[in-house]
């Protein structure tokens, strides 16, 4: 069962589980004739719309790309999360509003065995299903079931708060309705805007994880032919799909036909082990004994020795303009690009004063 697979089957198992609980407090409250008890049946089909509109975002993810969306629709994921955690967020002021208005206006709860038996059955599956919703959330690295499982599990937590409330007015006669409430509603609105940075954050373009960066790193240093890997920068196109570019250096005697067998491997391979469409660059290292190895010698070890450097590449010379182009990442103690890269231009020119010198300020995407 693919990824898109599971998280669908997840879903609906939500929303079995949220109908069975509003047959069960319906035809509860229905022989008890308590009003009160068949309205919060009805409040937990509402509860299954977070695991609708994780199914509808998932089924939608999948269309296939088209002339207006050539990267595919993946991120609607990301978009049906948002709306889960605005989903949330809205409870959680809700909640605080209610909880507030008992604070000012205090009412005593009349629970019967029913409602209790009602709340405690509410508690225990909301609880198991909301554990399991977000841990196959985690699992599947879906933003949306982890929404929709915390938003399970607040549930539970409201109604275990009111049965705690319950049993405090009942044995000491202290209403703790209204106190409770505002601490869960502020829970459940700080959790609101966490589940909110995720998907937002893939929709701006976060940064990948250190260990897919330097495995990817480690797979690419391993083709032969490769003396180095660069500027690897990715695009989120959804869970499934990361578009972008890296360089890799190779010696200069290395014939066209063979660079481009070399980096059609590794751009296949990038995409069977980890679903990335991946555009390889060429940087060339000189070798042997003539100008273009000296100038890069000379060049390559005078920028190593600034401590503020964090790597240097693409090393180019072109001898028909007398030139000498090269790349530096700088760390982040460099506030001022520009000056930067004039101090280094100058450094550069006294060293080979025959040359124009360009010097590229590159960054890490991915540290």
């Amino acid at each position: 069962m693919n990824r898109s697979s599971q998280i669908i089957r997840t879903s609906w198992i939500g929303i079995g589980a949220n109908v069975m609980l509003a047959a069960f407090k319906a035809v509860v409250g229905i022989l008890a004739g308590s009003i009160a008890v068949v309205m919060d049946a009805v409040n937990n089909l509402s509860d299954a719309l977070s695991s609708a509109i994780t199914i509808i975002g998932t089924k939608l993810s999948e269309r296939p790309a088209d002339l207006k969306h050539p990267f595919g629709y993946g991120r609607i994921e990301y978009l049906s999360a948002i709306i889960i955690a605005i989903i949330v967020l809205g409870a959680g002021v809700s909640s605080m509003i209610e909880s507030v208005r008992k604070l000012i206006n205090p009412t005593e709860p009349n629970y019967t065995t029913v409602t209790l038996v009602v709340i405690i059955v509410g508690v225990v599956v909301k609880l198991v299903l909301g554990a399991y919703v977000k841990s196959k959330g985690k699992r599947l690295e879906s933003d949306a079931l982890i929404a929709s499982g915390a938003d399970a599990l607040f549930d539970a937590i409201v109604t275990l708060a009111t049965l705690v409330s319950a049993v405090v007015m009942l044995i000491w006669h202290v209403s703790l309705d209204g106190i409770l409430g505002v601490l869960i509603s502020l829970l459940i609105i700080k959790a609101g805007v966490e589940m909110l940075s995720s998907p937002i954050n893939q929709l701006l373009g976060s940064r990948l994880s250190p260990e897919l960066v330097a495995e990817i790193k480690k797979e690419v240093s391993d083709f032969k032919g490769v003396h180095g890997v660069f500027d690897i920068i990715l695009h989120n196109y959804g869970p499934n799909l990361l578009i972008g570019s890296l360089h890799i250096n190779v010696y200069d005697t290395m014939t066209a036909i063979d660079i481009h067998r070399l980096t059609r491997r590794i751009s296949e391979a990038m995409f069977e082990r980890h679903n990335i469409v991946l555009t390889v660059g060429v940087y060339s290292i000189a070798t042997g004994e003539n100008k273009t190895a000296a100038l890069q010698s000379k060049v390559m070890q005078a920028l190593a020795a600034h401590k503020e450097i964090l790597q240097v590449h693409g090393f180019c010379y072109f001898a028909e303009e007398n030139r000498v182009s090269v790349d530096v990442v700088p760390d982040i103690s460099v506030t001022d690009e520009r000056r930067f890269e004039q101090q280094l231009r100058e450094e550069l020119s006294a060293l080979v004063p025959n040359e124009q010198v360009t010097v590229i300020i590159d960054h890490n995407y991915t540290a």
